[in-house]
């Protein structure tokens, strides 16, 4: 990012880390996690699901892909201090929000633990495999960090929340919510000072927003199994292309205004254009998607009568 932009919106960050400790709310993660359901583990004993468990497949890989993507904080840390940099008061929300974020997996892992949810063998050895790999995602300028992590703290948001509702255990359902607040609160700081950046240089936004729109895509590269986790996941209805549309990309670039933005040089509004066609196919692909999941579980869902 260009010196001067730099330096216009280094108060900007202030305000918006003055706003985000204003509303963040204190919250322990030993105090969520239903302790009362743990039992002793011996070494080497095989594991074996709760008695009478039926959650279903695509909520089982959400959990464990949200939980390994929360694992892997120190890289996102590091790829964001090298895109904003450590110092002022970019430094001290990097701080901040590190702190916070590891509160994520600290609270999911001891949930899943206590709760025998998750093969806690297969769970510490895809971290192992996800954390030694070191793969974030790294947009190539500090403009497209911004606008990366902006849409993925409000997809994460969004898929830690759906995974909430598809779950039928209360205290795993008030977790997930409360990570969601948290991711939620980020996205906002995030949006915000994407904005800010719109008002410094919306032509160089604007570029910028159409080579990370039309590349996005959710973190888990070193996830093993990764992409069939995430077609369980959508198949799930938990975060799939139509959810991403829905509920991510459209509602973000509305509320940037990208489409009403008068005073764009020839070359980004041209960027626009292309960008806002993207997102309408994204639209078409996802809710065609959608209704062959709708009509696939139409089908499997045996009639009455």
């Amino acid at each position: 990012m260009a010196a001067s932009v730099i330096d216009e919106l280094e108060p900007v960050v202030g305000k918006l880390l003055d706003r985000h400790l204003s509303s963040a709310r204190e919250w322990f993660p030993h105090e969520l996690v239903p302790w009362e359901r743990g039992r002793a583990i011996v070494a080497g004993q095989p594991w074996e699901p709760p008695e009478g468990s039926t959650m279903p497949s695509g909520v089982l890989s959400a959990i464990f892909v949200n939980l390994l993507t929360e694992d892997n904080l120190p890289y996102y840390t590091r790829a964001l201090g090298t895109a904003f940099g450590a110092e002022g008061s970019w430094g001290e929300w990097m701080c901040r929000w590190t702190a916070e974020e590891g509160r994520h997996s600290i609270v999911l892992r001891d949930w899943v633990t206590v709760s025998r949810i998750l093969d806690p063998v297969a769970l510490e050895r895809g971290r192992m495999q996800q954390v030694s790999c070191g793969v974030a995602p790294d947009p190539w300028s500090a403009e497209a960090t911004l606008v990366y992590v902006a849409l993925q703290e409000l997809a994460t948001r969004v898929a830690h929340f759906n995974t909430a509702k598809a779950l039928d255990d209360e205290a795993g359902y008030e977790i997930m919510k409360r990570v969601a607040a948290d991711e939620n609160l980020h996205f906002l700081f995030y949006r915000d000072l994407t904005r800010a950046a719109i008002e410094v240089d919306p032509s160089l936004m604007v570029n910028v927003m159409e080579r990370v729109v039309g590349a996005f895509a959710m973190p888990g590269t070193g996830i093993a199994g990764f992409s069939g986790h995430t077609s369980a996941i959508a198949d799930a209805g938990i975060y799939s292309l139509a959810v991403y549309h829905d509920q991510v990309l459209a509602p973000t670039l509305r509320y940037w205004q990208v489409d009403e933005l008068s005073n764009l040089d020839a070359e980004a509004s041209q960027a626009r254009d292309r960008m806002l066609a993207h997102v309408k196919r994204v639209g078409r692909i996802g809710e065609r998607a959608e209704q062959q999941r709708l009509q696939r579980q139409a089908e499997m869902t045996p009639s009455k009568g």
